[in-house]
Parts: C-alpha cells; sequence; structure tokens
C-alpha cells in the first residue's frame, strides 16, 4: 500500500476526483526499514557523533528524508517539522524557540514544490537552499515576536490606570495580530467594532492613545490609520 501526497495547488484548487499527485511514497511494507535507516542516520549525525553534520544540513535532510518515507497517514508534516526543529536544537545543546512551522506554512506553495523537487533525486542542493533560507527567515520572525512581546508587556505596564475599558480592549485585541498588527493599521471604524463606542468617543480615545505615544497615527480623517508604537507594527521598538 501506498501514500500519496495528493495536494491542491494553492490558491487554485483543483477538483477532489483529479487531485495532483506531488509524491508517492515507498510501499507500506518497506517502511519499517526506511524508518530504521533513517533513525540510525540521525542518530549517527548527532552533533556528538564523530559522523556530525553541519547543524542545518542535517535539519534539512532529516525534514526531507523523513517526508519521502511518510510513515504516517496523517501528520507526517507536522512531525516532519519537530523532527528539523529537533535538529537544530541539538546543535546547540538546549531546546530552542523557533517560528519554523510558522514560517514554513507562510510559504507554503513553494514549500510542497521544493520538497516535491527534493523527493525526485539524489540532488538536493535547490532543497537545501531553500530550506536554509526558511530558517533565517524563521530566526528573524522568532528575534521579532520576542521583542514585541517584550515592547508590548512594558507598554501595557506603562499605561495602566491611564486609559480607560474601551481603549484598554482595544490594544488588547490589536495585540492578538501579533507584531504585523492589523492589515493597512487600525481605522477608527475598527476601533468602534471592537469597543461598540461612538464615532465621537471612538475620535477621542483613538486622540487621547496617540497623546499617551500608544499607537502611532497617520493619514488624516476618514483615511487615518493607527499603528501600535512597538515591533515592526509600529516602526520603532519601544523598548529603543
Amino acid at each position: 500500500m501506498r501514500w500519496n501526497w495528493q495536494l491542491p495547488d494553492w490558491p487554485d484548487f483543483r477538483a477532489l476526483h483529479a487531485p495532483r499527485v506531488r509524491f508517492e511514497n515507498p510501499l507500506s511494507g518497506t517502511v519499517p526499514l526506511e524508518m530504521s535507516r533513517f533513525i540510525a542516520w540521525f542518530n549517527d549525525s548527532a552533533p556528538v557523533s564523530p559522523n556530525a553534520f553541519f547543524a542545518i544540513t542535517r535539519a534539512a535532510i532529516s525534514h526531507l528524508w523523513f517526508e519521502s518515507i511518510h510513515p504516517f497517514e496523517d501528520g507526517n508534516g507536522r512531525m516532519g517539522r519537530a523532527i528539523a526543529d529537533q535538529g537544530l536544537a541539538q546543535s546547540l545543546s538546549t531546546p530552542t524557540l523557533t517560528a519554523l512551522a510558522e514560517t514554513i506554512n507562510r510559504h507554503r506553495k513553494a514549500y510542497y514544490a521544493a520538497l516535491q523537487l527534493g523527493s525526485q533525486s539524489n540532488n538536493i542542493n535547490a532543497w537545501l537552499a531553500w530550506f536554509v533560507n526558511i530558517v533565517i527567515e524563521a530566526q528573524s520572525r522568532t528575534i521579532t515576536r520576542i521583542r514585541f512581546m517584550i515592547d508590548k508587556t512594558r507598554l501595557l505596564d506603562r499605561l495602566r490606570g491611564q486609559i480607560n475599558e474601551r481603549a484598554e480592549k482595544a490594544l488588547i485585541r490589536i495585540f492578538r495580530e501579533g507584531s504585523d498588527g492589523f492589515d493597512g493599521g487600525l481605522s477608527a471604524g475598527n476601533y468602534r467594532t471592537i469597543t461598540g463606542a461612538s464615532l465621537a468617543t471612538a475620535t477621542s480615545d483613538l486622540a487621547d492613545l496617540v497623546e499617551k505615544g500608544a499607537p502611532i497615527r497617520s493619514g488624516e480623517r476618514r483615511y487615518a490609520r493607527y499603528r501600535l508604537a512597538v515591533g515592526i507594527a509600529g516602526g520603532q521598538s519601544a523598548s529603543e
């Protein structure tokens, strides 16, 4: 029995009765042997081994190899990303916090294309190059997120007791969008939707927040948009 990657193209989904097979894994009877070989290589290439691989190379190969075996009916992608994370963490001898899975998901179409290409030949240079770029981007996103969480805490601590419940509710809702903030920035209409405030009240609340240095305003009147003065959402970090 074989499991196939029958994944639709993004965003142009193909009919369910005509999926595009991107990969066909080994016959199920050979999977135990293939997994034994994979596990043996993974352990033999660990940082403490005489045959240690460079960390990112090992993580990239381990992910590609595991996905090529595709041992489970479901969850292979999640497990493969966890294995790659483990490979990176072992090189540092400590657990790591990275946005690898999230970053791969942001480039999902390119990921499947790179994975498909890498599984078709023993020449995996293109896959290695793609994976390295993803790891670098994931590290950058992780650093941004950590700085964002620190700046978020500092901003809320600074504003404690200085803003009303509506403004506090709006800020917490904006923070839920992460360091990227609302697409295009927060508008007075968004603020009213979040808080249930009238237009006059929303305008007054937002003006007060700007005065207190919480959001940064751009544009005028109905084109006014507000971005948090933290992380990449506000340009300059509040911790700087």
